[in-house]
């Protein structure tokens, strides 16, 4: 008989006890009852696809056919600004959406429009990521929409010049919308990445002074230098265009809440909308002067960003306990607002991000599972002078984020050495909550990569977090291109069947790189491996190069590009990618290091080391799936990543020095150099479906190991351990350094009460100082996720940190669920 669990997560307590759908302490519960009303019932509510955006930006570029693209892109969003229906429900007072009421997800057909054709049918039924639409909304896509973007997108293009030998690796030969899954090219699935816009320049000056400014600039070009200033004056144009057009929407807004006050009975409603009307009547147009107007300003900023395009990594929150932090402040000392007002208004900013659901395809659903959308909020860190920048409102972001029981906001915090106790200790007490927030990233880490980027020491120490682990400089950064997803299990399979995939066809794939039998040193296995990787990023490179290349003649940001100083100074839009001083970095994901470390470990020690077991007695086993038991014990058995062991990581150090040195080999069209990251958000599940067993003894299509932690249920001497060997396998230069997801888990007796809140803050002060990149955390039991998967509607908020984001367990695939419930569950001591 099973032992009774006698430690539960603060989540897992709540739903035990059927508390689950609310704010989660009483007090909260009892002071922001409009937010408990905003929350009831959302979860169960399924998303509607929204095809406004989709139909007025259509009706648009059919009329605009032969302007310049910036100007089509402008005309575009303006016509969305002008004629989008707008709501205002009861109890809002943050408003702005991007869809009808409720949960919504936007159409974006301008990126692969021709999937609509068989796609657009399958939302209500498919079984991951159900979306409702009405017949009349297929109807309007189906003989609207589509036709006006079939044969026109940007991924129909970059498809068909894409080299033959190079389509063949990215993709299924009976499916240009799947990907072959020994790689996955993401690039063409969204128009922008990874952004996080200048919000202090929208509060400080407002639409209208930027809208000035570039009509300014206008008026200073030289009509009779033609050939430098076309381009730039189609730019400056379009800023004019968007900056009024989504001030006219704001003020539509105003409008329509002023004659809803007009209607309405209740006289505390009626007063908040004419609150509504009056801030609305004033941001974004003009510079904010209370929290409630920076608020405002900021969310309609970000409602035009969706509206103007499909973002991989959406739109970052940006340093939001920074730049809203004198409103903050001014409101407490004139007394116009206390504490729970801030919350009430930053848990409404919740709610609203929590109702946009990315839509998403059907051959992207499983590398992008319970539909992320990341916007980093990013708390902590240090100030320009490099000082804590930790305030009041930093406590108060993250006690909002305790009390927010929703898979939103994505919470960052940023810790450095001098992160005070305090706020460690209430991250602490996050974190124990074990609802996967919030995702810790390491200043000691980041701040060298990116001051070897050419950025100030000023700039870098005001990083932002973007999408799962990304940092981006507000006013350098730009597109960021290359995302790719390298199937390392595929490469190691490649290296010990000579180019061939059993999944794919057993046919010729990759390289011939020789017989492994003929192998007579270690260092002629790890050649074959690294040959079939350079082999796989090679081809992606040259699917990333065609697109690059095709983008500025497709794609246009206005509204983005008006909010970055260097876009404004040269009046040039960000998706040309050509713009002086701006950083345009690329990069690339191996996926499987732990994995693939594991399988040459076990290689190195039984094949070559002790030779105790042939090579060919190892190939039969894999080809079997470990029908040879004795074989397969022994291949779990060798040393695994993870476990502080120099045998293992120093294979590691060399497998990360390699891609380092393969990186350098590409350039963007920008020039910037690429990256290496360790970011799969759900990838490593499909890619391992077309993996056969390997030698780390993993079988046949079980998922790889994530991120750039060890494989699931190998780090077995503790979390310090699994610390160490991850600091030795990135003993490169820090300027070398990258993102990569780190997940841990831990069990809630380990971290309970005070003793285990000190024991967590060692952990974490142990991880920033091995300036190790990221660290988030499941704190929950095993037991909890298997009776979820026998009963998903009792568990259905139970929210898990799957990668750089936390989803709700229930939504994800038997896989995926799987995949968490093996992680290694760390029980003993932190």
């Amino acid at each position: 008989m099973k032992p009774e669990i006698t430690n539960l997560s603060a989540q897992e307590s709540r739903i035990a006890k059927s508390e689950d759908d609310f704010l989660t302490t009483e007090e909260a519960r009892l002071k922001r009852g409009r937010i408990n009303r905003m929350l009831k019932g959302m979860r169960k509510e399924k998303p509607r696809i929204t095809v406004e955006r989709a139909r007025l930006m259509t009706e648009s570029f059919r009329e605009t056919e032969g302007k310049p693209v910036a100007l089509r892109w402008a005309l575009a969003l303006e016509n969305v600004f002008h004629n989008i229906d707008i709501h205002i429900q009861d109890e809002e007072l943050i408003v702005g959406r991007c869809g009808p009421p409720g949960r919504y997800g936007i159409l974006y057909p301008e990126l692969r429009g021709a999937w609509l054709e068989k796609g657009i049918d399958t939302f209500p039924t498919r079984k991951e990521g159900r979306f409702s639409i009405t017949d009349e909304d297929i109807e309007v896509v189906k003989e609207t929409i589509l036709p006006y973007w079939k044969g026109r997108t940007i991924f129909e293009i970059n498809y068909d010049l894409l080299p033959e030998d190079t389509r063949k690796v990215l993709y299924r030969e009976d499916d240009p919308y799947c990907p072959s899954y020994a790689v996955i090219d993401s690039t063409t699935d969204r128009s922008s990445q990874q952004w996080v816009p200048d919000y202090e320049k929208v509060l400080k000056r407002g639409f209208i002074g930027i809208e000035s400014e570039a009509q300014e600039r206008i008026d200073r070009l030289d009509p009779l230098d033609a050939e430098n200033n076309f381009e730039k004056l189609a730019f400056l144009k379009s800023v004019v265009i968007v900056c009024r057009a989504i001030v006219h929407y704001a003020k539509r807004h105003s409008d329509l809440a002023r004659e809803m006050a007009k209607n309405e009975s209740c006289s505390k409603r009626a007063e908040e909308l004419l609150a509504i009307a009056n801030v609305c009547e004033k941001v974004p147009g003009q510079p904010a002067e209370t929290f409630y107007e920076a608020i405002q300003s900021q969310w309609f900023t970000q409602v035009g960003f969706r509206f103007e395009h499909m973002h991989g990594g959406t739109i970052g929150n940006g340093r939001i306990d920074q730049y809203l932090y004198p409103y903050y402040q001014s409101d407490i000392e004139k007394g116009t607002i206390d504490d729970d007002d801030v919350l009430e208004y930053l848990e409404h900013l919740w709610v609203n991000l929590a109702q946009n659901v990315t839509l998403q395809q059907s051959g992207a659903i499983f590398h992008n599972e319970g539909v992320p959308h990341f916007e980093a909020t990013t708390i902590g860190g240090q100030d320009r002078w490099g000082r804590d920048a930790t305030n009041e409102l930093t406590y108060l972001v993250l006690q909002s984020k305790i009390e927010f029981p929703l898979d939103y906001p994505d919470l960052a915090v940023r810790i450095h050495t001098q992160t005070p106790d305090r706020l460690l200790a209430g991250v602490c007490e996050l974190i124990k909550e074990g609802t996967g927030f919030p995702k810790l990233l390491n200043d000691e880490a980041v701040i060298p990569f990116l001051l070897a980027k050419g950025a100030s020491i000023e700039e870098v120490r005001d990083y932002c977090v973007s999408s799962c682990t990304e940092v981006r400089l507000v006013n350098r950064d730009f597109y960021m291109t290359g995302n790719m997803y390298i199937n390392l299990g595929s490469a190691m399979e490649m290296a010990l069947h000579r180019g061939r995939i059993k999944k794919i066809g057993d046919e010729q794939f990759g390289l011939d790189t020789g017989d492994p039998k003929s192998f007579a040193t270690f260092e002629d296995m790890m050649n074959a491996f690294k040959e079939q990787v350079r082999f796989l990023v090679r081809h992606c490179f040259i699917q990333d190069r065609i697109h690059a290349s095709l983008r500025p003649s497709f794609f246009a940001s206005p509204l983005q590009s008006c909010l970055h100083d260097l876009c404004m100074e040269q009046a040039v839009d960000m998706q040309q990618g050509q713009v002086e001083g701006g950083i345009a970095p690329g990069f690339w994901d191996p996926i499987g290091i732990g994995t693939a470390i594991d399988s040459l470990a076990a290689l190195k020690k039984l094949v070559f080391d002790e030779k105790s077991i042939s090579m060919e007695r190892i190939l039969d086993a894999l080809d079997s799936d470990f029908s040879d038991q004795l074989t397969e014990q022994r291949c779990i058995q060798a040393p695994k990543f993870g476990n502080n062991d120099p045998y293992v990581d120093n294979i590691g150090s060399e497998l990360e020095a390699f891609f380092r040195s393969l990186s350098h080999e590409y350039t963007n069209l920008s020039g910037g150099k690429l990256d290496v990251r360790y970011v799969p958000v759900t990838s490593h599940v499909p890619l391992g479906r077309i993996v056969g067993a390997l030698p780390n003894g993993r079988k046949a299509h079980q998922p790889l190991s994530e991120g750039m932690s060890p494989s699931q249920g190998c780090d077995r001497l503790g979390p310090t351990a699994s610390l160490l060997s991850i600091a030795h396998q990135k003993e490169t230069s820090y300027a070398e350094g990258g993102e990569g997801v780190l997940n841990m888990k831990l069990t809630p007796q380990i971290v309970a009460g005070e003793e285990g809140t000190k024991a967590l803050s060692a952990l974490i002060r142990s991880w920033c100082d091995l300036k190790i990149w990221h660290l988030q955390f499941n704190i929950i039991n095993r037991d909890t996720l298997v009776a979820a998967q026998k009963n998903p509607e009792k568990y259905r908020n139970l929210l898990v940190r799957v990668a750089g984001y936390s989803s709700y367990f229930v939504d994800l695939s038997l896989d995926l669920q799987n995949e968490i419930i093996n992680r290694m569950e760390h029980g003993a001591s932190c």
